[in-house]
């Protein structure tokens, strides 16, 4: 796969699609661009998809620093800058979403439309914050072989967990998981943990917003997404319900038609059902 370097990291690159505008999606904590494989083989037929990994996860380097949100979010500017490919309709997913959320008040030029999935503007809870420096310690030095099992509640709904006809997507994406470099995930992990609130910012973002949240997250209660649509003018909160925090995991088609419907609002070159939802 192709990797560009940017703004002092050589970042994995993947193009798809034919689509006369952009979309660049950016993936959550702990995954990589294969997170929106069920996204992306419905939208390519429309836009020239465009995913990347961040700097210490999937296939992009290990950097010794670098992983604050802030400097994501610069990482995602040069991204769009060296493609000449703004402005884009950018989608970020939980980590991914708090990246695209400081694009957007930094470079709001380089933006058609926003989606953000799962994500918060919101600082850690310092009554996380242990609890997930313990499961980094863990993590560093025992493997994400050993972690990944842990943190199943954080990430899926009960139902996914318990189900034996999920085992199989269940093993699948915990494989992205544990596929990823352990000090570079370390390092991506206490870039989100340590982030500061952006809420009080959030209001001055103009870009078309739609905001995407699951009943039953964990990681990122439906609450975090309603103080987010509160604050954003103009923007549309959709709940996806009965799914934990990975809703591309659970609901990938109730994900789809989510972003299908908005951006059939915002006259992209798609219509309602183009899809093809199962």
């Amino acid at each position: 796969m192709p990797k560009y370097s940017l703004n002092n990291s050589r970042l994995n690159i993947i193009e798809s699609g034919s689509g006369a505008e952009t979309l660049v999606l950016l993936h959550g904590l702990l995954f990589s661009h294969r997170m929106f494989d069920a996204q992306v083989a419905a939208l390519q037929p429309h836009f020239r998809c465009v995913r990347m990994d961040f700097r210490g996860q999937g296939d992009s380097e290990v950097t010794r620093a670098g992983y604050d949100l802030d400097t994501l979010a610069d990482d995602v500017v040069a991204l769009i800058e060296h493609l000449d490919c703004g402005p884009v309709h950018l989608l970020g997913f939980s980590m991914g979403g708090m990246v695209a959320q400081r694009v957007a008040l930094k470079h709001p030029e380089l933006l058609r439309s926003l989606v953000l999935m799962n994500t918060s503007a919101e600082p850690e809870p310092m009554r996380e914050r242990p609890r997930f420096a313990l499961l980094n310690l863990a993590a560093r030095f025992l493997g994400l072989e050993k972690v990944a099992p842990k943190i199943l509640p954080l990430l899926f709904s009960e139902r996914f967990i318990q189900d034996p006809t999920c085992q199989e997507e269940r093993e699948r994406w915990l494989a992205m998981v544990t596929a990823n470099d352990r000090i570079g995930v370390t390092r991506a992990v206490r870039g989100v943990v340590s982030r500061k609130s952006i809420l009080e910012r959030i209001h001055q973002i103009e870009t078309p917003t739609l905001i995407i949240a699951a009943d039953r997250d964990r990681a990122t209660p439906p609450a975090r997404a309603r103080n987010m649509q509160a604050r954003i003018d103009g923007s549309k909160l959709v709940m996806i319900e009965g799914s934990g925090h990975m809703t591309t995991a659970e609901r990938p088609d109730e994900v789809n038609r989510a972003v299908e419907d908005f951006y059939a609002s915002r006259d992209v070159s798609v219509t309602s059902g183009d899809f093809g939802h199962s």
